[in-house]
């Protein structure tokens, strides 16, 4: 079976993914580090929709951690492989450059750039294989623009944008697709502590993006309609930065 990966799957975009690619046919691999109510919450609804799901807890930004999770499930399911993969999981640490500590700087940038590291590095065997395979990136306006009190978050995705346009050219010939999806401000736990009533009047819709359209965008993008779109960064932000 083609299963799809979806990792810091159990909440916000993340868990709005899970739900898409599973109402598209995947089974679904939700990954997550701690928040296991979460991951059990989204697989509840995916399975009463319907569809299916496991859970596959690892830290992304640990490599030993990344490999034994996938070689423990390749064991459980020696048939199957990984189709889909979209690397979500990313976090937060805000702070000027001059007060930002190197705990900030550095695990931001773990879980962001080292997560899609050694997570597509180890998915890629099976896609290259099988001569099947789409990997869909979330980056950032943040990582396009650059964002005050964001350097580290910043550096990050914009760094995982020049990875996916350097590996699509590598895995193509391979019929593996590589994209990035840029969000804007959406309503997640990532961006609860932001003033929206502020920003929504830098965005010319006016509003806050919802993880469904998010969601809705990484669908097409793993689906055989994208066959021909490589190396892309697809942004979805009210129109904040076009």
């Amino acid at each position: 079976m083609r299963y799809a990966l979806v990792t810091g799957g159990s909440r916000g975009i993340g868990r709005a993914v899970c739900l898409e690619l599973a109402a598209g046919g995947f089974p679904v691999l939700i990954n997550y580090v701690s928040n296991r109510e979460a991951a059990l919450e989204t697989k509840r609804v995916i399975e009463e929709k319907g569809g299916t799901a496991e859970l596959l807890p690892f830290h992304v930004a640990d490599a030993a951690s990344v490999d034994k999770a996938l070689d423990e499930w390749k064991e459980r399911h020696p048939d199957d492989y990984i189709a889909a993969l979209v690397n979500n999981a990313g976090i937060r640490q805000d702070a000027l450059m001059i007060f930002m500590q190197d705990s900030q700087w550095n695990d931001v940038l773990d879980v962001s750039l080292n997560g899609f590291f050694y997570v597509t590095r180890r998915v890629l065997k099976g896609m290259l294989t099988k001569r099947d395979g789409r990997i869909v990136n979330i980056v950032s306006l943040s990582g396009l623009k650059g964002l005050s009190g964001q350097t580290n978050y910043s550096a990050a995705k914009a760094a995982v944008i020049g990875a996916t346009k350097a590996l699509a050219q590598e895995v193509a010939a391979r019929k593996v697709t590589v994209n990035a999806v840029a969000p804007g401000y959406i309503v997640t736990d990532m961006t609860k502590d932001l003033d929206e009533t502020a920003l929504r009047a830098t965005i010319p819709l006016r509003r806050f993006g919802q993880p469904e359209e998010v969601a809705a965008l990484v669908g097409f993008l793993v689906s055989d309609r994208a066959a021909y779109i490589t190396g892309e960064v697809v942004s979805i932000n009210g129109g904040i930065y076009s």
